[in-house]
């Protein structure tokens, strides 16, 4: 794996700042999509969490996207589209990390709209965790909506 020195690293943190401290445009994009993210993830995420069934995480495997369904051409656009978007939304956070914004949970919302092998196993593992569990069925109870169920109970 590719491995920085921790002074290259702090070298890279101190030019980044540097650059966007001398770039009134590039802070003010950060800041806007630093402020998108924020006020997107109060309205998404919870939305996301109510509308999965309750059983989405008691299998072993994925379910079958809906997705799939749509012809092959829609399929991949919807694909990349949402895989550049999750992209964009890591790189901004890992940037966000050393400045003002949503770092974390801009990295967060890109890890779980971007595809890439073992994501399902991960979401699982984090799921099955009883502080997290118990966080996402409290939105699902305020909405009237199943508990959601894991292969751990």
């Amino acid at each position: 794996p590719c491995r920085l020195p921790m002074n290259s690293l702090f070298t890279l943190i101190s030019d980044i700042t540097h650059e966007i401290a001398n770039n009134a445009d590039l802070a003010l994009l950060l800041a806007g999509i630093s402020l998108l993210t924020f006020v997107g993830s109060l309205l998404l995420i919870p939305w996301m969490i109510v509308r999965l069934p309750e059983d989405y995480f008691s299998s072993a495997r994925r379910h079958r996207s809906q997705l799939k369904s749509q012809h092959p051409l829609v399929y991949w656009s919807i694909r990349f589209t949402k895989n550049l978007l999750a992209a964009l939304l890591i790189m901004a956070g890992i940037a966000m990390l050393v400045l003002p914004g949503q770092g974390l949970l801009s990295i967060l919302i890109g890890i779980s709209i971007s595809d890439f092998p073992g994501k399902y196993h991960l979401e699982r593992y984090l799921v099955s965790r009883p502080g997290v569990l118990k966080s996402l069925n409290w939105f699902r109870r305020r909405a009237g909506k199943p508990m959601l169920r894991t292969d751990t109970e």
